[in-house]
């Protein structure tokens, strides 16, 4: 018999951090489950996927015993989430079932046993280990992984370059028709090391990461990945693959540059799109000395023009994009201003921001 008694918060927040890696339907049932490990007045909380494991703890919860149960952790979160905020919360293990009671509410949910929970292992070995903060960290994944392939059969391409190069940490997605860049500085100076982070896990650390200056330590395996933060660890598998050179799809030289208002290109973009289709995306960028106009025409003949005033100067440009990667880049861009470079019409454009060096976004021309 485990009793733990807690504030309805010192639950639910640990198990949201961890439930986000859980899967509604899994082969295995006890991957739909989180484990709850209770050692004297601390609560441990494990959630994995088998290829990502994320775990917290909650100090200072009251109740008798020790032990350990799992048990279905969207269900659990749900019940939480459905109580008065002021609740407090007993768990009680009896029988192989959880009762969860707050004030005049009782749930009494099935278990599976703790030792079936298959925990995973931390590989030892050659390790490289440096701290960042979350904010910086957060920011560097953010303005990439929209870049990121979802169901790709070039299996690397769902996910996100990460390279440690001396002093310079490096951020890399692409899906084939567009590719994100970004990079910072870290304090450590570091052997060059490419690894690929799973989408997922780019996704949980995007969520779980605070736009704080805490520190998040991160130590580099052979295999895995292991990132600490503010009392929750997230241990992940890396993807064994080769990913693309990034450096041959940059354009080393773009003769046609034009600055343009990024609030002003994005709602000119998004009314565009409106006359586009799921099926073909396909926009014309048309530039000439003093505008830039956007075309959309569609199966049904219907047609979309949008111009904005530009201080532009260069040679006249017919050009056409998926508008959806245009989009995505704009969306997740927080300037006012963005560069966009080109060279001709069959040439990779290339989205930059004026006076950062560290961010560049490369899209492939489409046939319109």
């Amino acid at each position: 018999m485990i009793i733990l008694k807690s504030q309805r918060d010192a639950l639910l927040q640990p198990l949201q951090s961890v439930s986000g890696i859980v899967e509604k339907r899994h082969t295995l049932p006890i991957l739909s489950n989180v484990l709850l490990e209770k050692k004297g007045e601390t609560l441990t909380l494990i959630a994995t996927d088998i290829e990502i494991q994320i775990t917290t703890t909650s100090e200072n919860v009251g109740g008798e015993g020790d032990g350990a149960v799992t048990v279905a952790a969207r269900k659990l979160l749900d019940i939480l989430r459905s109580l008065p905020e002021t609740a407090e919360v007993t768990l009680n293990l009896e029988d192989g079932r959880l009762q969860v009671k707050a004030g005049r509410s009782r749930f009494n949910l099935q278990t599976l046993p703790a030792d079936d929970f298959p925990r995973m292992s931390v590989t030892e070995g050659d390790e490289k280990r440096f701290t960042v903060s979350q904010k910086s960290f957060r920011y560097l994944i953010s303005k990439t992984q929209y870049a990121m392939a979802s169901q790709d059969v070039r299996y690397y391409l769902n996910g996100l370059l990460l390279i440690v190069d001396g002093k310079e940490l490096r951020s890399v997605a692409t899906d084939g028709h567009r590719l994100a860049y970004n990079s910072m500085e870290i304090e450590n100076e570091l052997a060059h090391q490419e690894m690929i982070l799973p989408r997922k896990t780019v996704l949980e650390l995007n969520r779980l990461l605070e736009e704080s200056d805490a520190p998040l330590e991160i130590t580099v395996g052979e295999a895995q990945i292991r990132f600490a933060f503010g009392g929750t660890v997230l241990l992940s598998k890396l993807i064994n693959g080769k990913f693309p050179d990034y450096e041959r799809v940059i354009p080393k030289e773009l003769v046609n540059r034009v600055t343009v208002d990024r609030l002003a290109l994005h709602a000119a973009m998004s009314r565009a799109a409106i006359l586009t289709n799921d099926k073909f995306r396909g926009v014309r960028v048309l530039l000439e000395p003093g505008t830039l106009k956007i075309v959309a025409v569609n199966a049904e003949h219907e047609d979309a023009e949008e111009e904005i005033e530009t201080p532009y100067a260069g040679a006249s440009l017919d050009v056409g994009f998926n508008v959806t990667y245009l989009l995505d880049v704009l969306n997740n861009l927080s300037g006012n201003e963005i560069e966009w470079n080109f060279n001709d019409a069959t040439s990779s454009a290339m989205v930059t921001v004026p006076g950062n060096e560290r961010f560049k976004y490369v899209v492939m021309p489409m046939r319109i």
